[in-house]
């Protein structure tokens, strides 16, 4: 069965947990087709109905679809296969260009702000029962998102921007019911839908972010939900324009219902304009975090929305984790308050390096994206030649599969420490390893 695979278990449960093992360690692969139910069922000795709760137990697990009489088989992406393994393992002697990391020389020092946070803790505790947002950080986020011209909404803090769109997506939806995602996207957040045992629909993306009529197409088939990255997107670094923002406006109005969530995790490395979308749908969520400007270990993202979408996070938050620390709050405060960072001047820094890296491709004639962020996406005719070949030439990339659905194939550099001196001829071996199409300015 199943190429050497034996389904095992008598219960549902257990039926269920040996398919999923057997897809975590790769003796089910993606595609594979599963037993019909009722054979299964005759060949383990058990009720159909039995067969019938596992599957199902699959499918919000993320791990299998059904497609009718097509017959049950494990999801092309499934929750067990996370994208993170479809990663380069970096040689000694090799440049590693593909974590998607900031540059730790341009993150602060933490030692003060942790200091300062401790000592009015010490004068403050934070009891259970407190308020779980920091008054001070609350403030200070709520007067920059009235900058940005989000609308007006109560404040969750969580851990991090997946953390935060995990529960806004829990808080609203259930199993089966489709995401809009862009392609290519975030590798996290497209492992998260499946795991969460929803569908995803993939909504293609150009330097000015989704595109209108994929969005349109995706939530008039049924989309219950549509997620986009503001600035900074992983890991193409598109921005949404003012002119791209009316036009999925326009596209949201005529579905009022659809769960709207902004991911502005580049906040604070951009000096491009933020264009919000939120409020042009019922139940929204924007989403900032503070690792790429502070450092990933914080662990903290500021999320504001529609009242019954924060008042759902904040309610099922109390139940679990309670509340993401205050004294790590007051950490960010303190950052926030002494100007650790300087967003103009870290985004400069980060700006000239991927253009330059763009601007050395462009001339071998390499087509290339990376209108802001850490990375630059390359578009290849052979995804897996061109990251062998750039490995063997001591370069390593991270492969576009880990942020693909449909999207064509392609390779992503993280340029955040790209030295001026590295440029040349790291833009040699990417065009040798693509093989160059013809010449191309670049503005």
């Amino acid at each position: 069965m199943l190429e050497g695979y034996r389904i095992e278990g008598r219960r549902a449960a257990d039926i269920a947990a040996s398919v999923e093992r057997a897809v975590g360690a790769g003796e089910l692969e993606p595609g594979q087709v599963l037993p019909p139910m009722r054979e299964l069922a005759t060949q383990l000795g058990v009720n159909p109905n039995t067969v019938a709760a596992a599957y199902r137990v699959l499918r919000e697990r993320g791990v299998i679809e059904t497609a009718g009489r097509r017959g049950s088989r494990v999801r092309p992406r499934p929750a067990t296969t996370g994208r993170e393994s479809v990663r380069v393992d970096v040689p000694e002697g090799v440049r590693n260009v593909a974590s998607g990391n900031p540059d730790p020389a341009l993150l602060p020092s933490l030692a003060k702000a942790f200091a300062a946070a401790a000592e009015l803790s010490d004068r403050q505790p934070v009891l259970y029962g407190d308020d779980p947002v920091e008054p001070e950080l609350a403030r200070i986020a709520r007067a920059r998102l009235d900058a940005d011209g989000v609308p007006a909404g109560p404040l969750a803090v969580a851990s991090g921007s997946l953390d935060a769109i995990e529960r806004v997506l829990t808080a609203h939806l259930k199993p089966a019911d489709t995401v809009a995602v862009e392609d290519p996207g975030w590798g996290s957040l497209l492992d998260l839908i499946p795991a969460l045992g929803l569908r995803t629909v993939p909504v293609a993306v150009d330097d000015e972010g989704p595109l209108p009529d994929d969005v349109r197409q995706a939530l008039d088939a049924g989309a219950r939900a549509l997620i986009v990255t503001d600035r900074v997107q992983n890991p193409t670094g598109a921005v949404v324009t003012a002119t791209r923002a009316r036009a999925l406006r326009s596209a949201l109005r005529d579905h009022p219902e659809i769960l709207l969530i902004e991911d502005d995790h580049g906040h604070g490395i951009v000096d491009l304009p933020v264009h919000p979308l939120a409020g042009t749908t019922r139940h929204w969520a924007f989403v900032r975090s503070v690792a790429k400007a502070y450092g990933p270990d914080l662990r903290l993202a500021v999320l504001t929305g529609d009242e019954v979408t924060v008042d759902r996070v904040r309610g099922r938050q109390r139940l679990g984790a309670g509340w993401v620390s205050r004294l790590v709050q007051r950490a960010v405060v303190r950052l926030w308050s002494d100007g650790a960072v300087d967003p103009a001047a870290v985004s400069k820094t980060y700006a000239a390096r991927r253009d330059l890296l763009i601007r050395a491709l462009a001339e071998r004639g390499v087509e290339a994206h990376g209108r802001s962020g850490l990375n630059v996406w390359i578009p290849v005719p052979d995804e897996t030649g061109a990251v062998s070949r750039l490995l063997h030439a001591g370069w390593a990339v991270a492969p576009g599969a880990r942020f693909r659905t449909g999207s064509p194939p392609g390779i992503r550099v993280t340029t955040s420490t790209l030295t001026e001196e590295e440029t040349d001829p790291l833009a040699d071996a990417v065009a040798t390893a693509v093989g160059p199409g013809p010449a191309r300015s670049y503005v």
